[in-house]
């Protein structure tokens, strides 16, 4: 989830079409309640969600539930999402709370110089700036549609749709955390692959009352080259509320 990459450009809500300049970054904080580590990191990803040039999300794991407390967000998808990276990058890293960004590059997940640096680095690669990613919500439907690419040099990419909380906060009971109120960020609460994009248009229809559970009320789509076990590069992304 580089080569040439898709750009988000319009986002639709409720059949109003409005125009974007395309966010320059996705970040995925894989983050944990179990681990005291992560709180600065979870606040900076709340930072890091209010910037409108970014997609910013939650990731929440479960390999830490045995340290006492069970991570009431934590999600095996999400695991199995931030071991692949690591298969995808050949360095076997996974740790909390660390941040993918782009899909291309992780950092310290409390370091925000770094996650800076790390845009700027996918950004020179080319992550994140090709054609647009709309995305729209009528007649009870969330429709997505990725467009066409005007070069022969595209990348096979698969298209994701990520059902999110906005904010959520969780009184940590027990393990590293215990007695602290943590609050969370655009929360990934389930994946859907809606399909594959080999650099011609295409696009889908969704029931928005597919994603509204556990408390979803926001939708992301990402366009990553590679597949879901082995992401790699984003080539694009888009976020907005579920109306």
């Amino acid at each position: 989830m580089v080569r040439r990459c898709l750009a988000f450009a319009v986002v639709a809500v409720c059949s109003t079409v409005a125009a974007h300049a395309g966010p320059r970054a996705v970040i995925e904080l894989f983050t944990s309640q179990g681990c005291s580590s992560c709180p600065p990191a979870d606040k900076l990803l709340g930072e890091l969600s209010s910037d409108p040039s970014l997609v910013a999300i939650s990731v929440p794991i479960d390999y830490w539930d045995y340290l006492g407390w069970k991570d009431t967000l934590a999600d095996p998808h999400n695991t199995a999402r931030q071991k692949a990276y690591a298969h995808a990058r050949g360095d076997g890293q996974v740790y909390t709370p660390q941040v993918v960004v782009n899909g291309s590059l992780h950092v310290l997940g409390s370091d925000k110089g770094a996650i800076e640096r790390a845009i700027a680095q996918t950004r020179t690669n080319g992550a994140m700036s090709s054609p647009p990613v709309s995305l729209a919500f009528a007649d009870e439907h969330l429709k997505v549609a990725v467009a066409d690419t005007p070069s022969d040099a595209h990348s096979v990419a698969e298209v994701w749709l990520c059902g999110l909380v906005r904010v959520v906060s969780i009184a940590i009971g027990r393990g590293e955390n215990t007695g602290r109120t943590v609050t969370y960020h655009n929360v990934v609460r389930s994946w859907l692959k809606l399909g594959d994009w080999n650099g011609k248009a295409n696009s889908w229809s969704v029931p928005t009352q597919t994603l509204k559970r556990d408390g979803v009320d926001e939708a992301a789509i990402f366009v990553q080259s590679g597949s879901a076990d082995k992401p790699k590069a984003i080539l694009g992304a888009t976020l907005a509320a579920i109306q």
